[in-house]
């Protein structure tokens, strides 16, 4: 097949990481795949380059001219759109140049903006010009449903996979390499390093994850606590903001903003926990990555979480936006090894046997022969 992914943005981020897998496995089974993006620093370009596309590209926002999309939608048998921006673009060409018959909608997230009436309204047309829309969760399909005026008949709900190799092979480093990786970070090997891998957005809430933490770390007093915020803010003012939040509540050297990292999974295996104080989550790339890597997941009983997060098996869930309950969440982790030890083990065996690769590439290449084969395709 000859597919064409579009995308808003090749920052790193969730749907993007999760794009890079699909690339990826595309082209090993043989599929030539081309990749368009529509803004950001393209920090991931050479990453899908190295995967197998042949091509990846930045086009105009409008859909006509020198750079835009619908020059290169001839090419391909397949069109996947992804997040919002993308799909309303990719849709528009696609219904200037007669292509609709190929289009695919990727649905990563709950879009909260699908809630104000006007923008729901607008969706809703172009939510009917793709053949079909592939969602990442349960909640999204409902979500997009109710808000986006996708029809039940057109959604195919596959969930995120990744490959649990790397994360394993860095548990296997040795407790001194661990060690000088926390140390990088300011941490020392008895801390109960807590490890929070998002975007600075207002989706993610690190205020009231801050506030927890040091809500916390008074609580728990003898207990000495870290926490690592690795990711950034490419199109706002996110971190900035963040960075004062913790300078205000005095937490000095506990708190440690590391940028984004492409070493996720040996930053995983340095640390005891995983926390997110999400206030609405599609699913959450990061949580796989975090049980893969054997760790207790602390976040919020928001959207797809408890799809993925098994509450009181494989993490502890509260409600969001509660700091009392965050709290009280990262004290009883900070306390308990073996609560930590069983809610981990507990989230690797969940990862293998629910949240495969091999099974997200094969569903998403079953949805494209699907469209391929009705009938006007």
């Amino acid at each position: 097949m000859r597919i064409l992914h579009v995308i808003t943005t090749l920052d790193v981020g969730g749907a993007e990481m999760h794009l890079l897998s699909q690339v990826r496995g595309q082209c090993a089974r043989g599929h030539q795949v081309r990749v368009c993006y529509l803004k950001g620093e393209a920090r991931l370009a050479e990453d899908f380059r190295t995967a197998g596309a042949d091509d990846v590209a930045r086009v105009a926002w409008l859909p006509w001219g020198g750079r835009s999309l619908a020059g290169r939608l001839d090419w391909a048998e397949v069109i996947h759109s992804h997040l919002l921006k993308a799909d309303g673009l990719t849709a528009l060409s696609a219904l200037l140049r007669g292509a609709c018959s190929h289009l695919i909608s990727g649905k990563h997230n709950d879009e909260q903006v699908l809630r104000r009436p006007l923008v729901s309204f607008f969706h809703g047309l172009i939510a009917r010009l793709p053949r079909r829309t592939i969602v990442l969760s349960d909640h999204v399909g409902r979500f997009f449903g109710e808000h986006g005026g996708v029809a039940e008949d057109g959604l195919r709900r596959i969930y995120y996979g990744i490959d649990p190799t790397p994360f394993a092979a860095a548990r296997e480093a040795s407790a001194a390499e661990r060690d000088a990786l926390r140390a990088s970070f300011g941490f020392g090997p008895d801390d109960v390093l807590f490890v929070c891998v998002a975007r600075f957005a207002p989706q993610k809430a690190h205020d009231v994850l801050l506030d927890a933490f040091a809500a916390a770390s008074r609580e728990v007093g003898a207990v000495p606590m870290g926490l690592l915020l690795v990711g950034d803010d490419p199109f706002g003012d996110g971190r900035e903001r963040a960075e004062r939040r913790a300078r205000d509540l005095d937490l000095g050297g506990r708190v440690h903003f590391a940028g984004i990292r492409r070493d996720v999974p040996a930053i995983c295996a340095a640390s005891d926990a995983f926390v997110m104080s999400s206030l609405w989550e599609g699913l959450g790339l990061v949580f796989l990555e975090a049980m893969a890597s054997g760790l207790p997941v602390l976040s919020t009983r928001v959207s797809a979480i408890p799809e993925v997060v098994d509450e009181g098996v494989t993490g502890l869930l509260v409600a969001p936006g509660d700091t009392s309950s965050l709290a009280l969440g990262l004290s009883d982790l900070a306390r308990d090894p073996e609560l930590r030890r069983t809610l981990g083990e507990a989230g690797r065996s969940r990862v293998r046997s629910r949240f495969g690769l091999e099974r997200m590439v094969e569903e998403t290449l079953a949805v494209y022969r699907e469209v391929l084969e009705a009938p006007g395709a």
